[in-house]
């Protein structure tokens, strides 16, 4: 035994083991996320992705149905967009899986493309209807 553990009091009626047992279990301690808390920085996330035709975010579009968050972090997302024949069809989840991916605490994220319920005007939050004319 070296010096350093032998001042520490390693070795001596059993305290290396319960040192040992101590820093065991600091390193496997999970910390318990709240995943209500993640909700403000994912919508946060995808008020920055917008519709590349539409000068609008896609949350306030109304295209975000459903964002369900694990007691782990990872995020599963419905969303739809304003007509199936968009242009951004293939692009638009995965701009929004890495925009919430970027959220710290968040870990894997599934996003499904779903067209039920249809997207209509009425989605839209009463910002995206004043900044396209339409209040």
């Amino acid at each position: 035994m070296n010096r350093l553990a032998r001042f520490a009091g390693f070795g001596e009626d059993g305290h290396h083991d319960d040192a040992v047992a101590q820093a065991h279990q600091a390193h496997s301690t999970v910390e318990v996320l709240d995943p209500e808390a993640l909700r403000e920085p994912i919508v946060a996330a995808l008020r920055g992705v917008h519709d590349p035709e539409i000068p609008v975010n896609i949350y306030d579009l109304g295209l975000i149905y459903r964002i369900d968050i694990g007691p782990d972090g990872d995020v599963g997302i419905d969303m739809t967009l304003t007509a199936p024949g968009c242009p951004v069809a293939g692009m638009m989840p995965l701009m929004v899986k890495d925009a919430v991916a970027g959220v710290d605490g968040v870990g894997e994220v599934i996003v499904d493309l779903v067209w039920d319920p249809p997207w209509s005007p009425d989605l839209m939050s009463d910002e995206a209807k004043l900044e396209l004319g339409m209040l």
